[in-house]
């Protein structure tokens, strides 16, 4: 009999981090047939990457969402972990050669929540009120609403978010519902951002496994991987490549998958919110070749919005 396989799974350190990380190691264990071993089969490795050590800037000033990701990134490729659990919003649109995106669990609520400790909707917010966040979309859909609104740079893991608020260093805060779930903090949410009128950051929402390509095709990936998911994923993410899409441009992407029928909406916005580049269509998936029709849709759209928006969706220095 030969022994069981150990599928060591690299995740940041973070406590939303660990939560997601943890959700999958029960999945895996289960699919690898030993759910009462867990943490013998699927350990946690715990790994600090650059984007958790500087808390003090926005990403795009230090080299971009990559930094959740790099060293993660190193230790597959270095055959220290076997496999890597993220957030999809903080995925790059290019894998590094050698990796692959190999399965994505169902989606959490992909929409960005609104929370204040005085105010219930975004709308609600008394003229020049400050709005917490470290996100160019969430910053330019809401200046786009509220022009009024003073954005305060708000970095750090969702406990010091929630701190900072009731501390009085912001009248709210935007965080996605997706994390507040898996932490159990849903009810600290006033309100939510309708996802069509202010499309959630491309993947928002969803878990991505990565691993090394070579092992792409391991049994256990099926068992955690939902199909409804890897189509939507792949429409927003295909927005996300033809769009270059990093912390220096703020774009958002929604697809709603319903009876084989796929629909998408891309938007990017000038960083002050003032310019609104937005692009919706749809598609009938075919039998075969789904994900890759809904790749080419997100594609479409995404260059239709980058070739109206050019140079103004791109922060500049």
């Amino acid at each position: 009999m030969s022994p069981q396989p150990v599928v060591r799974i690299g995740t940041r350190a973070s406590k939303l981090a660990l939560a997601q990380s943890r959700m999958m190691q029960l999945r895996i264990a289960t699919a690898l047939g030993a759910p009462d071993r867990a943490d013998e089969i699927a350990p946690l490795v715990r790994i600090t990457t650059t984007g958790d050590r500087i808390q003090d800037r926005r990403l795009l000033e230090v080299g971009g969402k990559a930094l959740f990701t790099k060293e993660i990134e190193e230790a597959l490729l270095d055959g220290r972990i076997d496999a890597a659990v993220h957030s999809m919003k903080d995925v790059p649109a290019e894998m590094p050669p050698g990796l692959a995106i190999a399965a994505i669990p169902e989606r959490e609520d992909p929409r960005d929540a609104f929370i204040s400790e005085q105010w219930e909707t975004l709308e609600d917010l008394p003229h020049g009120a400050r709005l917490g966040t470290a996100s160019l979309r969430r910053a330019a859909q809401c200046l786009a609403a509220r022009p009024d609104l003073e954005i305060i740079m708000l970095r750090g893991n969702v406990d010091t978010r929630l701190a900072k608020l009731a501390q009085g260093e912001a009248d709210a805060i935007l965080l996605a519902a997706s994390g507040l779930n898996r932490l159990g903090l849903g009810s600290v949410v006033k309100s939510f951002l309708d996802p069509v009128a202010n499309p959630p950051a491309p993947g928002q929402g969803a878990l991505a496994i990565q691993t090394r390509e070579a092992d792409i095709h391991a049994d256990w990936l099926a068992a955690v991987c939902d199909l409804d998911t890897v189509i939507t994923v792949a429409a927003e993410r295909g927005a996300l490549a033809a769009l270059e899409g990093s912390c220096r441009t703020a774009i958002g992407a929604h697809a709603l998958l319903n009876e084989g029928h796929l629909t998408l909406i891309v938007e990017a916005l000038t960083p002050d919110g003032t310019r609104r580049f937005r692009k919706e269509g749809g598609i009938m998936l075919p039998e075969d070749g789904a994900e890759a029709a809904a790749r080419a849709l997100g594609r479409e759209l995404g260059d239709a919005v980058r070739l109206e928006g050019g140079d103004a969706i791109v922060l500049h220095d």
